[in-house]
């Protein structure tokens, strides 16, 4: 079977309605993957997952090397094996993680040297290494390690950040002897110049997949969908685009309405073990005394086990208790929730309503948000 295969069925506007083929089934775009940090989406079963609507999970590179270790992952079968999940993976270069870490982390041509926040031993993330650590992996989508530079960063940081971040993203794709493939990361801050500096960069050396990186790090909230659309459009229209971390409901609107198809993010999954819960009249607050004896459900339009089972007076009761199956049945609600309103997305911009759909969906953003 082929590593990779995109297509794109149709577009309303520069939203787009399409497909990727992967060794281990194919996904619908635009698509949201659930993360899963270490080797598991916290608080839900892969089973779970799937009932929820998931067709792509995403993995840490950075975490499952420090533990339990890549080689580990790989002798046992690779990750899909490892976790019980069936269906295609993207997995992170590590290098986020790494670049997040000031004070324990120093970079230079070689690569990123950093200290374990587990035991404080010492590592070298070159992009061969990273590399090494998806194959083992066995990820249907590897990304190339760059270097992402927080906001704000001087001009003369970012360009050499995207410099530096071409040359590791062709060492990566030079070194990569996994069984999936490998997707390009465009950086380049706030400057458009850069992003499209960039983004030639790395069309030149050919990658079956491109993400937008360097987004949502601190910038003006206002600058995202310019910087989002702007990027978009220097990619190629055959090739998947995958917006990394950006993972609120109408930021994610806002980034189809640009021409993203990927996204993912640990929103859903970390609010719903805050009690954070997003429906359709918009985000609750669990916690809150006004549930305490609401035997109504959680959001009545919601087909998920959750708020066909249990009442909101029940969940308030679970989570006030620190009880896990709080955080679970949180979850798994958050989890449909996002990937229902994906779908929602899809049939949109098959049916050419996408932009009628954005402007509903705008104008009552207190759901959306």
């Amino acid at each position: 079977m082929t590593r990779f295969a995109f297509e794109l069925a149709c577009t309303d506007g520069r939203a787009r309605r399409g497909s990727f083929r992967t060794p281990h089934g194919s996904v619908e775009t635009p698509a949201f993957m659930p993360v899963g940090t270490a080797g598991a989406v916290k608080g839900v079963t892969p089973g779970e997952l799937r009932v929820c609507g998931a067709e792509i999970v995403l993995g840490n590179t950075y975490h499952l090397y420090l533990r339990p270790g890549h080689e580990l992952v790989g002798e046992l079968g690779g990750l899909q094996r490892f976790m019980n999940w069936e269906g295609p993976i993207l997995t992170d270069s590590g290098g986020f993680q790494v670049f997040s870490m000031e004070g324990l982390r120093r970079i230079d041509e070689n690569g990123a040297q950093f200290t374990s926040h587990i035991d404080g031993s010492r590592h070298l993330l070159t992009p061969e290494k990273s590399m090494e650590i998806q194959a083992a992996l066995g990820s249907d989508i590897a990304m190339v390690l760059d270097e992402c530079p927080p906001w704000p960063a001087e001009r003369d940081a970012i360009e050499a950040a995207v410099d530096r971040s071409t040359r590791w993203a062709r060492r990566s794709l030079e070194s990569y002897d996994g069984p999936g493939v490998v997707f390009g990361i465009v950086q380049g801050g706030t400057h458009p110049e850069l992003r499209e500096r960039s983004a030639r960069a790395l069309q030149e050396i050919g990658f079956p997949g491109y993400a937008i990186g360097g987004v949502s790090v601190g910038e003006p909230e206002e600058a995202i969908p310019r910087i989002v659309g702007f990027t978009a459009d220097l990619l190629p229209a055959d090739r998947p685009r995958y917006l990394m971390g950006v993972g609120r409901p109408l930021d994610m609107l806002e980034a189809v309405a640009r021409g993203v198809d990927m996204f993912d993010c640990v929103m859903p999954t970390r609010n719903a073990r805050n009690g954070t819960l997003f429906t359709s009249t918009g985000r609750i607050n669990i916690k809150r005394a006004e549930y305490r004896a609401d035997g109504g459900p959680l959001d009545a339009s919601c087909p998920c086990e959750t708020c066909t089972s249990y009442s909101r007076a029940y969940l308030r009761h679970l989570f006030v208790s620190n009880e896990i199956m709080a955080s679970r049945l949180n979850t798994i609600h958050n989890l449909t929730y996002y990937l229902r309103f994906m779908a929602r997305v899809r049939q949109a911009i098959e049916v050419g309503e996408f932009e009628r759909f954005h402007r509903e969906c705008a104008e009552d953003a207190r759901a959306w948000t």
